[in-house]
């Protein structure tokens, strides 16, 4: 039952996003018989340093969705302090949905049915203009971040470059 649920509700999605087109992303499925795998292209924000990138990533859905969030990993390349190596995203929205055992996030910051692949595609746009410095996934990036800006820009430079001579 929940697996018809979170089909139903991913291809209404999709046919949703299909019919008009957001600013700042696009998605669709990576293929065409799994509606539990998608794959994004996330667009730099404009007037950021990641201004001008074409950043892809997937978002892998539970059997359980909504009730349980999605995993999202960037394919590209990316430098961000809230992105760790291996590109997996670490966003408030993106984690299970309850109380924070570290204290750290409200309830209400985490994860909640109501998201989808429109509001976590946009939370993770706002992400990368204003990084969470407090709360890294990439210690090294979020330390360069603070410490030696200069550095960071020219890192972030490299990564916008390369994603868009990988698409």
């Amino acid at each position: 039952m929940a697996h018809e649920q979170a089909s139903l509700l991913l291809s209404r999605q999709l046919k949703e996003l299909n019919k008009s087109s957001v600013d700042g992303f696009s998605a669709g499925l990576i293929d065409d018989d799994d509606l539990f795998k998608w794959e994004t292209v996330i667009y730099g924000p404009p007037e950021t340093l990641y201004e001008g990138g074409m950043f892809k990533a997937h978002l892998i859905f539970p059997k359980e969705y909504p009730h349980r969030p999605p995993k999202m990993r960037f394919v590209s390349d990316m430098w961000h302090p809230n992105i760790d190596q291996e590109g997996n995203v670490c966003i408030s929205i993106l984690h299970e949905p309850g109380d924070d055992k570290y204290g750290y996030e409200k309830a209400a910051e985490r994860w909640l049915p109501v998201h989808t692949v429109e509001t976590i595609c946009i939370s993770v746009i706002s992400m990368l203009a204003d990084p969470n410095d407090e709360s890294p996934a990439n210690v090294d990036a979020a330390k360069m971040w603070r410490e030696n800006f200069e550095e960071f820009k020219k890192r972030v430079t490299k990564t916008v470059r390369k994603s868009v001579e990988e698409l």
